[in-house]
């Protein structure tokens, strides 16, 4: 297979903090050093969440617009993915940094149960997030955390909603959600093709231990892949991650066992059809 794969890293997310594992970055500084060393390892994409500076979820745009600027100055060409998800922030808040217009944006489509709670996407707020990244002119990456999210977003897409073909990313592993089940997996891809085109690009992301196995999954299966401290703190059971750049290292062996190449990032724009970098 000789599709680039494109490698996603999720750098730091809105639960794991240093205590877990002190290689997560917090600071908008540490999180500028660990995205540059992870695109130097091969990462095209940067999945952005900020915190305040005691490690809190936050959705704060100045926070957000200076994490971009800086990786657009030290990983040029990088393509910048902020998250909208919930637990930085409540209602139209999860999209207040929409404005800056990102190239991409994280989009849950549906809600579902998260390991102490109900992680909520009502319709009216996705419609609204939705609409704002058309504004915007910014590509949405549609969280799949279940099956029904496939299909809302072919609805979304369908209703002019989304433009363009969806990237769609399978979350498996989330507890109390879906799985790490390779027939579930396999069927998602099934039903991606089914609904946008055996052409359509989509990722996968595994989060804790089955994060390994997602990639392979993901990367044998002509996907691409999410990686990444948000989601992993762990190299094995045993060893904590160094850094997000281990991961993407990690990922890239994946890719070179399974006769791949690495994604550039001018590749992965093209793929994903997003304007050129600034």
């Amino acid at each position: 297979m000789s599709d680039p794969c494109i490698i996603c890293v999720a750098i730091t997310g809105s639960v794991p903090q240093k205590a877990d594992n002190p290689a997560v970055p917090i600071t908008i500084d540490e999180q500028v050093e660990s995205t540059h060393e992870a695109f130097e390892a091969g990462a095209a994409i940067c999945h952005a969440h900020v915190r305040l500076e005691d490690g809190t979820p936050s959705s704060d745009p100045d926070r957000f617009a200076r994490l971009q600027e800086a990786v657009a100055k030290h990983c040029p060409g990088m393509i910048f993915q902020m998250s909208t998800g919930g637990r930085s922030g409540a209602g139209q808040a999860r999209g207040g940094m929409l404005p800056l217009r990102p190239d991409m944006a994280s989009l849950s489509v549906g809600s579902n149960n998260f390991p102490t709670r109900v992680y909520e996407n009502p319709p009216d707020l996705v419609a609204w997030l939705a609409s704002e990244m058309r504004k915007y002119d910014i590509k949405p990456e549609i969280e799949a955390f279940d099956l029904s999210h496939i299909f809302q977003a072919r609805k979304l897409h369908d209703a002019g909603e989304i433009a363009d073909t969806p990237y769609v990313q399978f979350v498996m592993g989330v507890k109390n959600a879906m799985p790490v089940d390779r027939e579930v997996f396999d069927f998602y891809v099934h039903t991606v093709h089914r609904l946008f085109g055996p052409d359509a690009p989509w990722c996968a992301a595994g989060v804790g231990p089955g994060q390994l196995m997602v990639n392979e999954w993901a990367i044998a299966a002509g996907g691409h892949a999410r990686t990444g401290l948000e989601d992993n703190i762990r190299i094995d059971r045993d060893t904590l991650a160094p850094s997000n750049a281990a991961l993407v290292r990690r990922t890239v062996a994946l890719c070179e066992k399974l006769a791949r190449p690495v994604a550039s990032v001018k590749q992965a724009r093209e793929i994903l059809g997003l304007r050129p970098a600034d």
